[in-house]
């Protein structure tokens, strides 16, 4: 590796990063041209290797403005063997004042596509070499059936009018974009905040939560133990579902997001997990949303099955490393 040359980029030659061709079109990314925009990639926070004057491998650290936390790194993309890539990695490493941890993205499905795969692996081989350890994999699923009709479509189209989701929760389940579920359990908004500290204590591991990694590296925010640090809007938009007058499950569909999103699913009785699921992607469809997010565990087998019950296909999947 004689001829490699390591650096970080400096002001005004942004376009270098973008040089190299994207190794993975496929998955869907916020460019480093909107990264910069926003102010969360930064020049001194990327570092590209360069090879006979060409960019053989580049890694931009991320850490959005306000973040209370380090920056992280979130593209990370070879051109090159895995050595190349740790070589990248613990240079910048050493002038970012330590490791920091690595969110490898990629495709859905990669590990049954071997070009992907191959892709995919070199990147995670070169982390390890970089002294990064392989934690846990979370994955990124996507509703898209559109809003539910609503009263007035259903009407011109000579159904019967329905209640909104908010008021009848069963109106979501008879609309043909959800599935039709056993209608076990009632479910209600929340009665204030106290109501949601409390069930969210209650609930050791919550199933479904959206963008639990950014609250926790921008705002240092546990979502699972202290949602309401990072969901901010009003107790009566979340959810809570009832066996009889006992609350046993609680989720926040949040559609001021940068998309909407179920932010937080949790369970005290894994059978409202449908009832649940469905109500929530129903208040975010009546209010217009086309497309609806949520993050999941992988190795949770039966959320992810149900949530593709419901009609969530996989975006992404992601990779954990962090400093040993």
């Amino acid at each position: 590796m004689t001829d490699l040359v390591i650096r970080p980029l400096v002001a005004g030659e942004e376009a270098l990063f973008d040089s190299m061709p994207d190794p993975l079109p496929q998955l869907r990314q916020v460019s480093y041209a909107d990264g910069l925009a926003g102010g969360g990639y930064r020049p001194e926070h990327t570092w590209i290797a360069l090879r006979a004057g060409r960019v053989v491998g580049r890694a931009a650290w991320l850490l959005p403005p306000g973040s209370v936390g380090e920056p992280w790194l979130e593209r990370f993309d070879l051109a090159a063997e895995p050595a190349v890539g740790g070589a990248l990695l613990r240079t910048a490493h050493a002038a970012l004042g330590g490791p920091k941890t690595y969110y490898a993205s990629a495709p859905a499905y990669w590990r049954r596509q071997p070009q992907v795969r191959a892709t995919v692996e070199a990147t995670m081989a070169a982390a390890r070499l970089a002294g990064l350890v392989e934690g846990g994999e979370r994955l990124r699923c996507s509703w898209t059936g559109g809003p539910l009709p609503t009263s007035a479509d259903r009407s011109s189209s000579g159904a019967a009018p329905a209640a909104r989701p908010s008021s009848d929760a069963a109106s979501a389940v008879r609309s043909s974009l959800l599935p039709v579920v056993a209608g076990r359990f009632s479910i209600r908004p929340a009665a204030d905040a106290a109501e949601i500290r409390s069930l969210a204590a209650r609930i050791a591991e919550p199933e479904l939560l959206t963008g639990a990694e950014t609250a926790r590296m921008v705002g240092g925010v546990d979502l699972a133990r202290d949602p309401l640090a990072r969901l901010t809007g009003p107790a009566s938009g979340w959810r809570v579902a009832l066996d009889g007058s006992e609350p046993v499950g609680l989720a926040a569909p949040v559609g001021d997001a940068c998309y909407p999103m179920i932010a937080y699913l949790g369970l005290l009785d894994a059978a409202a997990r449908s009832e649940l699921l469905v109500d929530a992607v129903a208040i975010l469809a009546d209010a217009g949303a086309y497309e609806v997010i949520a993050d999941v565990d992988a190795h949770r087998v039966a959320v992810v099955a149900e949530l593709e019950r419901t009609g969530f296909r996989r975006l992404r999947s992601r990779v954990v490393f962090t400093p040993a």
